[in-house]
């Protein structure tokens, strides 16, 4: 008993090993095997299986044990007391008891990881919601500031000639028509983001909804700042049909630096020029700096921070692009823009 059973006392550091040594001390003891014998085979084969690191190693040695112990004790048959019986049926009941139980925690541990997914999913589309919203903000920032920028100063350059040259003040008005046609369809799509059941947006007939701008309205867009009084001069070399977000987020880098030129530099020529390196395109919008009176200088209000700047910032890192903006030597101001071209 002695040979068997102080063993145990180390079952939980070495519970293989423990196994193993009561197994060899049983069998060199069979002889002299009782009730007591049983018991402490069956508590270091139990410990083996729980405590054991590598436990179907543990399961396999347990198997050819006890295959071993069998033939050991062929010819010798431990004298068990008669509580034996009762007290190893209740063990099995209790095992089955514990198994199920087991199956159960595993069971409710699974629907908790469920319910945690589902809870994961919904924070992850609200947050995605939100990054949309925030887009959306940009995208309409992007259209009113320049549309209501050019609408603005038509206005006042129709009031100083309204009585004077009625025809210059007529023609203003239709560039102000124009601009708040374009700055309304433009503002339509948008919207029309939001408006459409499920996200989806709104194509039916007579909806007014245009497709985004892109280089291809690059024109438009100068007409309507030469109509607002600044020259622009535009040169083009676009290395062939863009995907819709590179063409969009070009588009809005113009966008964005001749809004900020008729903003803050009035009386400046602007100059568009874009190009492309390899799989780059590069764009770079620059003006000679304000001298009149409408506006403050060229590098004081644009010192690269403002709102539309940070917005272009992110939209451009969206394609893994980048956008410099400061003065120049010549007391203008430069922005410039590089993202890649191919999305392949």
């Amino acid at each position: 008993m002695a040979l068997t059973a102080l063993p145990l006392a180390a079952r939980r550091r070495y519970p293989t090993l423990v196994f193993l040594v009561v197994l060899a001390a049983a069998r060199a003891t069979h002889e002299d095997a009782t009730w007591v014998t049983v018991l402490t085979c069956a508590f270091a084969a139990y410990s083996a299986i729980v405590y054991s690191r590598h436990r179907f190693l543990a399961m396999g040695g347990l198997v050819l044990a006890a295959g071993l112990a069998g033939a050991g004790f062929a010819d010798i048959a431990p004298a068990l007391p008669g509580w034996v019986g009762p007290f190893f049926a209740l063990l099995g009941v209790g095992v089955l008891a514990n198994i199920v139980r087991f199956w159960r925690w595993q069971l409710r541990a699974g629907r908790d990881r469920l319910a945690e997914v589902r809870q994961e999913q919904a924070e992850a589309m609200r947050r995605a919601v939100a990054e949309e919203r925030s887009r959306i903000a940009a995208e309409l920032h992007d259209v009113v500031t320049h549309n209501v920028s050019v609408m603005v100063i038509q206005a006042g350059a129709a009031r100083k000639v309204m009585d004077a040259e009625p025809e210059l003040s007529k023609q203003a008005l239709l560039a102000i028509e124009s601009g708040g046609r374009a700055a309304m369809s433009e503002l339509r799509h948008v919207m029309g983001l939001l408006a459409g059941p499920g996200g989806e947006r709104l194509d039916g007939p007579g909806d007014g909804l245009a497709p985004q701008p892109g280089l291809g309205q690059l024109d438009a867009l100068a007409e309507r700042v030469r109509a607002a009084g600044v020259p622009v001069r535009v040169a083009l070399s676009a290395p062939g049909p863009l995907p819709p977000g590179i063409d969009l987020a070009a588009y809005r880098v113009v966008q964005e630096a001749l809004t900020n030129t008729i903003k803050h530099a009035a009386g400046a020529t602007a100059s568009v020029t874009i190009g492309h390196d390899g799989d780059w395109l590069e764009i770079e919008v620059t003006d000679t700096g304000g001298n009149g009176s409408a506006g403050p200088p060229a590098g004081g209000a644009r010192s690269g921070g403002g709102r539309g700047l940070l917005g272009l910032r992110e939209r451009l890192a969206v394609y893994g692009g980048t956008l410099d903006a400061g003065p120049t030597a010549e007391g203008g101001f430069r922005i410039k823009a590089r993202l890649p071209w191919r999305t392949a």
